[in-house]
């Protein structure tokens, strides 16, 4: 297997450009799976609070053969505890679920524009990670809106934001104005949750000529577009084909001939952050 490019985020850290994804892996199973994909060569792995799974990812840690200072270890803040001291405390009970002294990275989970709460949140994550709870500070599903109020408010800008990314949406704008503040585009769903894309003849013919999954193409789509892609796999032949991208190059014509599934709003699920509200 090829070495797993990294990026150099504003703030200094580097991480590999592409991660585990790690929703719905819990228990004992999830730890084993999570734990399984480090040893397979995975060092990034997106956790969250909400997806109530910190505790298997601190045990897949300790189940690996990788140190913890080889790993880059993300989770993320809730939308229900955005209040400056919630925030904290919130942060704190990361840690402690994942039996962590740190993250690597930690993001505010979504705006929640309408409660109206993330420059406070935003300030919570900057005295964290002076307390040394976090290495890097970014942000999911920020528009580009969102980040110019709390660079504006704090001057501090996100290293990261993870924002909803693949084919039917390539977030070309919102990939164009991160890049402007020096803030990584982070892909979650990059392959839209298996959709229609995974079986698409055009995309199977590109496979083909590399001698690739359509999987593994989308995934070498992401990283050429410069983003960083973090798929969900389970099972360990997945992870494995996950990682298989980086010995292929795609040319210009087939780059396009994917970026042609982009619709105007292809979000899959409806969830517009300028409206969306998690909890």
């Amino acid at each position: 297997m090829n070495p797993i490019p990294e990026i150099v985020l504003n703030d200094g850290l580097k991480i590999p450009q592409i991660g585990l994804g790690t929703y719905t892996l819990k228990g004992r199973d999830g730890a084993k799976s999570m734990a399984g994909a480090i040893d397979a060569g995975y060092r990034l792995l997106d956790s969250a609070f909400n997806y109530e799974n910190e505790g298997a990812l601190g045990e897949a840690i300790r189940l690996s053969s990788v140190p913890r200072e080889e790993l880059l270890i993300c989770s993320k803040l809730p939308g229900r505890r955005q209040a400056y001291d919630q925030a904290l405390v919130t942060i704190e009970e990361s840690l402690y679920r994942a039996g962590l002294d740190y993250y690597d990275l930690y993001l505010i989970h979504w705006p929640n524009p309408k409660t109206d709460r993330y420059v406070e949140a935003w300030q919570a994550m900057i005295e964290a990670k002076k307390r040394g709870y976090i290495r890097s500070i970014g942000v999911c599903n920020f528009l580009p809106e969102h980040n110019e109020r709390i660079i504006k408010e704090t001057g501090v800008a996100p290293s990261l934001n993870q924002v909803e990314l693949h084919p039917f949406f390539d977030q070309a704008y919102q990939r164009e104005k991160d890049a402007e503040h020096g803030i990584v585009t982070e892909s979650w769903s990059p392959l839209g949750r298996g959709h229609s894309i995974l079986q698409d003849e055009q995309i199977g013919k590109i496979a083909a000529a590399h001698g690739k999954t359509n999987t593994q193409i989308i995934l070498r789509w992401h990283i050429q577009l410069g983003a960083v892609p973090i798929p969900k796999a389970g099972l360990l032949e997945h992870q494995v084909e996950n990682l298989s991208i980086f010995d292929f190059e795609l040319s210009n014509a087939e780059m396009d001939v994917i970026s042609s599934f982009n619709r105007e709003d292809g979000r899959l699920w409806g969830q517009d952050p300028a409206e969306y509200e998690e909890f």
